[in-house]
């Protein structure tokens, strides 16, 4: 990228899910324009954008317009198809670019950049073939059967105990390439989110400790409880290492598994920023979104800080419908009353189980605050203990 794209100009955003209306969001504040690709009519980020392009990922004429309108280009989320990217880039300035989001859509190659990094991560074996199934080495089992490509928040994941079941679960997932990993003896979850400019300065977060349920992100607790300043400064380096190894430009998340026995194991990435940095809007200076924008526009780079300790919960379709299954609204004006509560709603039109609605941060002078209302949010508004 030569210069900086200044306040003024259009910026554009490939995706209208939640993720790209917090960018449009922070976008607008910095004085941008913005211009979202997404072919839902109603999509979150189209709905607040200046400009909706109601197309497909690889439609040439939307493409064409998304270049027309943008002097530069951010996505959304990895499963956009980086050969839309590669089109884009020949024309605009693309962060991340191409590359660095195809790594990061495969699990396989995903895998492969970890160890060609030196970062450690589960034993695994990938799948593509008959020969490959065969081929499994016993000691991965038990383990969990993975899509390679296009799995999220749990979708395209089969816990596999033995030959038999993994076989199964093969033919279950569509023979398509998949990626075993040996189930580990988990301690807890961890991610850290760095932001790296096309000069190769690189900022971060805090360490970010997180608790998943059926593979979605429930709750995010930062500062990240019982990790040592050793593991955090691994994992910092290790995200770091990871960014700069794919010359990357924008906002990477990375998440991590935390052994019981102390080690610590790269999951997966994510080219975007991310669901376990949604706390970053309300208890840091400076959002993960509007590094999203300084890093695609060359805007200074500045290190983050976190004034505030913070819980954020999602909120997800389910807590719209009472125990017989009939919708209704959430007891928003109960949680609002507690102190330093802020609502995060995506503007998505239907809840349906399982679908991200919108998140709740909790800020507090201290994490026991902050852990304390958080626990009465969750008690008012029906979500699960933990």
């Amino acid at each position: 990228m030569n210069g900086t794209v200044q306040p003024g100009a259009t910026l554009g955003v490939m995706g209208g899910g939640q993720l790209g209306r917090m960018f449009v969001h922070a976008a607008q504040t910095l004085g941008y324009f913005t211009v979202v690709l997404d072919p839902d009519v109603s999509s979150p980020a189209g709905l607040v954008a200046h400009h909706h392009i109601q197309a497909d990922y690889l439609d040439e004429q939307g493409l064409a317009q998304l270049m027309q309108r943008s002097a530069a280009i951010t996505t959304e989320f990895e499963n956009v198809p980086s050969a839309a990217l590669v089109t884009l880039q020949a024309h605009r300035p693309v962060a991340p670019g191409a590359q660095a989001v195809a790594i990061c859509q495969d699990r396989a190659l995903e895998k492969a950049h970890f160890r060609r990094c030196g970062v450690p991560c589960a034993p695994h074996a990938v799948i593509e073939t008959p020969e490959q199934l065969a081929a499994v080495d016993a000691e991965l089992l038990p383990g969990l059967l993975k899509t390679a490509r296009l799995g999220y928040d749990g979708k395209g994941q089969v816990a596999v105990t033995t030959p038999q079941d993994l076989a199964a679960a093969w033919e279950q997932l569509g023979r398509v390439p998949c990626v075993l990993e040996q189930r580990l003896d988990l301690a807890f979850e961890v991610s850290v989110i760095v932001a790296r400019n096309a000069q190769g300065e690189v900022v971060h977060y805090p360490v970010q400790r997180n608790l998943h349920r059926e593979g979605i992100l429930a709750v995010t607790t930062v500062p990240a409880p019982d990790v040592s300043p050793e593991l955090q400064a691994q994992a910092i380096g290790a995200a770091e290492h990871l960014a700069a190894s794919m010359h990357y430009v924008g906002v990477l998340c990375v998440e991590f598994f935390v052994l019981r026995d102390g080690r610590l194991l790269a999951n997966e990435m994510a080219p975007r920023p991310h669901n376990s940095g949604h706390y970053t809007l309300d208890a840091c200076d400076v959002s993960q979104f509007e590094l999203q924008v300084r890093t695609m526009t060359g805007l200074p780079l500045v290190a983050p800080r976190q004034h505030s300790a913070a819980v954020m919960l999602n909120l997800l379709g389910e807590l719209w419908f009472d125990a017989q299954g009939r919708e209704r609204e959430p007891a928003w004006a109960e949680v609002l009353a507690l102190p330093g509560v802020h609502l995060h709603l995506y503007g998505k039109l239907a809840a349906r189980p399982g679908r991200k609605m919108g998140h709740l941060t909790v800020t507090a002078a201290s994490a026991a605050q902050a852990d304390e209302v958080a626990r009465r949010c969750a008690e008012r508004l029906g979500i699960a203990r933990w």
